[in-house]
């Protein structure tokens, strides 16, 4: 039986050895150019293969379907640059050291272009390549960087939507899980293909650049050379050198036209389906309007005195034939009568949608909207930095930041919100360094003043050019993106808890080891359901204790669940009590012990005694005056650990210490609250107070 050449052709295509190894002698050879002289005859080859492949480029983008169809030509414009600015670099080589000898020095190439196109006129070479030269980098590559740029950041702003759109088609069944990870992995593309053309487009913009410097460096040289060290007479040396320049100058920058072309292309394709010239074709001429308007337009043209006639009545007869026939077949006419008839008509976005909210969410004024677009460092890149951070200290993904702008902030103030809620926000300045003293003190040097907006701390913004200055008086110097990060990083510490939502949470139990999954399947629903090891695990988060040790926490799980334990707290107990290492292990100060502050046995009776209600619901009924001595005895003992350069943990006992807790939080949220049994046995301990 014969074999489908569809499939294994296409095989034999991917896994063809050594493309690798030929792709990394190709990148070597190109780099080498730059160093190692090429004979004329090499030359011409490599200007004939970059003249050909840039015209295979913008035939492909031509024929491109959709932009993610060409995902790797962030990378080929990346070697059609490499490739051109390595030609220009031989030809500059030849041209210096052999110009003297004619116009064939650098080649038949540079010489046919040199000769034909600009008719053996150098002023009109020169005139020719500087239009060249303005036309791609002033227009097209201008244009297309900025729709590029415009591109990922829409992108990036609607990918939480999308993600949402996918889970819920997921979750209702009408996609199963294999196209569900399929349009997952398109929107990744996606958004990584319109980052990479941002960051592409910048390739042409300094090839123009440099291939202006060139031409303006070869010129000065060979008259230099020609006049020096040959003694050819000035006309002869400006005519032969200036040639042979403005010729390299063309042969470069009519590939790099093309390529600009394709890129602008590609870019501008957006969501547009199909080829480029049947969207066009579809869109220009699906009405027969604008097609008799625009006839009529050329038929009143030709009829103006000192206008040609000709040209403008054969357009008005081209447009008026095409308005017709347009008429007389309308586009819906051949849709129809080949698409089968409508089931029914398409439905409304339903009321619910409305009701999706984001999880984290961040709001830019106009002023900061560079911030996540522009040249400046991208604070997209340090908000995806903080994810892996969160994910690999605390054990679980943080949902997508989404990033949008809001006129009603002020220009240069930013809100992160947190489930639509505000949960914070501050004033940053673009252009301008924050720096901090790490005693807490306000830096001597010249700037505004402001308060750090992560902790509060008193700040400056300075100029850039003071960095040095501040960084040698000790302070601390970081930029406005850096600033925004570490305080939108705070923020989701302090929420961590609330982002930890149900569908996350079994998402983390089915991505467990599989031989994890027996005690998964033991646990739940027998002995508790996945609510129920959501709240612990929020419970864990809330006081800042990672959960990336998912196993060690079902065991603790089940084995209070197997206790007796069905209250939340008391299973949250047995379970930090399991994790005693761990939650020892953060709280090891410097100096490699756990500073503690004790509950005097007065107290530890007080609060037991206060204790009411059955063991599942225990709650504290302890009389406000006593609460606010408590209060008072607390803040007065940790802030004398705190001025003696400790930051002290509070030490109770297991009984009490969800309810210590509940008090604690209220005046000093990032006092840490541990009973003794979470106190590993080989740790240090060192008590610095006693309440």
């Amino acid at each position: 039986m014969p074999i489908p050449l569809t499939g294994l052709a296409a095989k034999l295509r991917l896994q063809a050895p050594g493309t690798d190894v030929w792709l990394a002698v190709g990148v070597v050879a190109l780099l080498s150019v730059l160093i190692l002289p090429l004979p004329t005859l090499v030359l011409d080859l490599g200007l004939a293969l970059s003249i050909t492949s840039s015209v295979l480029v913008l035939m492909v983008a031509l024929f491109l379907r959709r932009p993610l169809d060409f995902t790797s030509f962030p990378t080929l414009l990346l070697l059609t640059t490499l490739l051109r600015l390595s030609l220009n670099v031989a030809t500059t080589r030849l041209i210096l050291s052999r110009g003297n000898e004619g116009p064939s020095a650098a080649g038949h190439v540079v010489q046919a272009f040199g000769g034909f196109l600009m008719g053996g006129d150098v002023v009109i070479g020169l005139i020719l390549f500087a239009i060249l030269l303005v036309v791609n980098f002033m227009v097209i590559t201008k244009g297309s960087g900025r729709i590029a740029e415009v591109a990922a950041r829409f992108s990036l702003d609607a990918m939480p939507g999308k993600q949402m759109a996918i889970d819920a088609e997921l979750s209702s069944g009408a996609i199963d899980e294999v196209v569900a990870r399929a349009r997952r992995r398109e929107l990744q593309e996606e958004s990584g293909f319109y980052g990479a053309m941002d960051g592409a487009a910048k390739f042409v913009r300094g090839d123009a650049i440099a291939a202006l410097l060139i031409t303006f460096i070869n010129i000065l040289g060979g008259l230099a050379i020609g006049l020096v060290r040959h003694g050819m007479p000035f006309a002869d040396a400006a005519a032969t050198f200036t040639t042979l320049t403005v010729g390299d100058g063309l042969v470069s920058q009519i590939p790099a036209l093309l390529v600009s072309t394709a890129a602008g292309i590609v870019v501008t394709k957006g969501g547009m389906e199909g080829t480029a010239d049947v969207a066009l074709m579809r869109q220009l001429g699906g009405n027969p309007k604008p097609l008799a308007l625009a006839g009529g337009a050329a038929a009143v043209l030709a009829l103006m005195p000192g206008l040609p006639a000709l040209p403008f009545l054969v357009l008005a007869g081209l447009a008026g034939t095409a308005a017709y026939l347009r008429h007389q077949h309308p586009p819906g006419e051949e849709s129809a009568a080949a698409a089968p008839p409508p089931t029914a008509m398409p439905a409304d976005p339903p009321i619910s949608e409305t009701l999706r909210m984001d999880m984290i969410r961040l709001e830019l004024g106009i002023g900061l909207l560079g911030l996540a677009g522009g040249e400046q460092p991208r604070l997209t890149e340090q908000i995806k930095a903080l994810r892996r951070a969160i994910a690999g200290e605390m054990g679980f993904v943080l949902p997508p930041v989404r990033i949008q702008d809001n006129m009603q902030l002020k220009p240069d103030g930013y809100s992160v919100r947190i489930k639509e809620i505000e949960a914070g926000q501050g004033e940053i300045r673009p252009g301008l360094m924050l720096a901090m003293d790490p005693a807490g003190g306000m830096p001597v040097l010249a700037g505004e003043r402001t308060v750090e907006p992560a902790f509060g701390l008193p700040a400056l913004w300075i100029d850039p050019t003071l960095r040095e200055e501040a960084v040698f008086r000790g302070c601390t110097v970081v930029d406005p993106p850096s600033v925004l990060a570490t305080h939108l990083t705070e923020i989701v510490r302090q929420t961590m808890a609330e982002l930890l939502s149900f569908a996350e949470t079994q998402k983390l139990l089915d991505e467990l080891p599989r031989e994890q999954q027996k005690l998964v399947a033991e646990l739940i629903p027998a002995q508790i359901t996945v609510g129920g090891v959501q709240r612990v695990l929020q419970m864990l988060l809330a006081e800042r204790i990672s959960i990336r040790d998912l196993p060690t926490i079902l065991e603790g799980i089940q084995e209070a669940c197997s206790g007796g334990a069905r209250a939340i707290p008391s299973i949250v107990g047995h379970v930090r009590a399991r994790l005693a290492r761990q939650i020892s292990d953060a709280h090891v100060g410097g100096a490699g012990y756990i500073p503690l502050v004790t509950l005097s046995p007065d107290w530890e009776a007080a609060f037991a005694e206060s204790l009411v209600g059955p063991p599942e619901d225990r709650q504290l009924a302890m009389a406000p005056s006593r609460l606010s001595e408590f209060m008072q005895a607390l803040r007065a003992v940790f802030d004398q650990a705190t001025r003696a350069g400790e930051a002290p943990v509070l030490l109770t006992s297991g009984g009490i210490r969800f309810h210590v807790r509940a008090i604690v939080e209220r005046i000093r949220p990032a006092t840490p609250v541990l009973a003794q049994a979470e106190i590993f046995p080989r740790v240090r301990i060192r008590t610095v107070g006693t309440i």
